[in-house]
């Protein structure tokens, strides 16, 4: 697959996900088990804005050319689904998300998400 549809494949995913986030928290809270729960919702929604914004910066470098500004961006958001991918995966261990169909999708698209920007990032050679 080429940098470029990765990266469109990956912005599609977080404007998509960033969105509901933002807008209808308690969908994606309530696929994990999780309903009624005020700080939650704002948390998701901050994650969700979050989301929002690395989608639209990967859609608008999508096609850009190798420099060093995009293999930083490249390594940024692969560190972001690193971050994120323990996250649930403590969260159902501890009982907190209930559902374990809540967190599997996730933990794929995660792992997916990370290795593909690690490649891409690698295939960037620093300028001498």
């Amino acid at each position: 697959m080429s940098r470029s549809l990765f990266l469109t494949l990956a912005a599609l995913i977080a404007i998509g996900v960033g969105g509901i986030a933002l807008l209808a928290p308690e969908v994606l809270l309530s696929s994990k088990g999780i309903h009624g729960n005020a700080p939650a919702r704002v948390w998701v929604r901050e994650v969700g804005a979050m989301l929002l914004a690395a989608g639209v910066t990967a859609w608008l470098v999508r096609a850009h050319e190798d420099s060093p500004t995009l293999r930083a961006l490249l390594w940024g958001n692969a560190l972001l689904q690193i971050g994120l991918l323990p996250i649930e995966l403590i969260a159902h261990a501890q009982g907190v998300i209930l559902h374990t169909m809540g967190v599997v999708p996730n933990t794929v698209l995660h792992v997916v998400l990370a290795s593909g920007f690690v490649t891409y990032a690698r295939a960037i050679r620093p300028r001498a």
